[in-house]
């Protein structure tokens, strides 16, 4: 199954028979201070040189999320957008918990976006899901309820079978639109959060064959060597059946590690991505 995004002039498509779709996680203020006081001052320059810096070490897509407290993040968004728009034809997965913000977002975005995103909780659902319809957009779906985070495998994959009924039964959005996030849990506070993730990846690549995402740094969090650890889990994750991740695009070890696990499990044909990737980094380096 294919998830197609897309930009005014570029197509980016997701599926487990295409290279691992890299979405840049940088344009977020979150543990930015500095960034956050920027944008409340309605100062937007950084995001340009994060656009960049992304850009340059290979994502596909960008995630941008204007959440700042005591700011109009609708307004925000929408400023965002059109200047990311303005320097990279990159597609966007636009990332708010704010519904007016996200149609804010959409109203401004020229093409196909990725939606970040809806839980299974039914409130949320009914408020996104019309908007994300009538902008003919792609939807990120948690598998969380109202209950919070499943502790199992099998718990998530049962809410992953409810959203399928929701947003494809009730509201008829294709379901090759749908991108479902397994979640992903510190291994620093359980150690069998990363296997239970992996277990809820493999089940719904069989039972459903969606494609998924999700936050490639969580598995991570509170322990050194991130960026190690981050490596190495998208590879597994990406042998278990994840297609993309929002993940930190600059770091070049944990970007190499995705292009790697392409090669190795049969997506980089000949490794021509892998050997032009190479090439651009020598040129760039002399």
């Amino acid at each position: 199954m294919h998830t197609v995004v897309r930009s005014q002039s570029r197509e980016v498509v997701i599926g487990p028979d295409q290279p691992f779709c890299i979405i840049g996680e940088r344009i977020n203020p979150t543990g930015r201070e500095a960034f956050g006081e920027a944008l409340r001052a309605g100062d937007l320059s950084q995001v340009v040189i994060d656009v960049e810096e992304q850009v340059a070490l290979g994502a596909h897509m960008l995630d941008v999320n204007m959440g700042v407290p005591l700011a109009d993040e609708a307004k925000l968004l929408a400023d965002a957008i059109q200047l990311i728009q303005e320097h990279t034809d990159l597609p966007i997965c636009i990332d708010s918990s704010i519904v007016e913000a996200l149609e804010a977002g959409l109203s401004v975005y020229e093409g196909k976006a990725l939606v970040n995103s809806v839980t299974c909780e039914r409130e949320r659902l009914e408020q996104v899901l019309p908007m994300v319809k009538e902008h003919g957009a792609a939807i990120i779906c948690l598998t969380n309820d109202e209950t919070g985070i499943p502790e199992t495998a099998a718990e998530r994959v049962e809410i992953c079978e409810r959203l399928v009924d929701i947003v494809c039964g009730e509201y008829e959005i294709p379901i090759e639109d749908m991108v479902i996030d397994p979640l992903a849990m510190t291994v620093g506070a359980d150690p069998q959060a990363v296997l239970i993730t992996l277990e809820t990846i493999s089940s719904i690549r069989e039972q459903f064959d969606l494609n998924m995402t999700l936050g490639g740094s969580n598995v991570s969090f509170g322990l050194p060597g991130r960026h190690a650890l981050n490596a190495a889990f998208l590879a597994v994750a990406s042998h278990a059946g994840l297609t993309s991740a929002i993940m930190d695009a600059r770091r070049a070890e944990v970007v190499e590690g995705c292009r790697a696990a392409d090669l190795l499990l049969g997506r980089d044909e000949w490794a021509t991505n892998w050997i032009a990737a190479h090439r651009e980094a020598q040129a760039a380096a002399s």
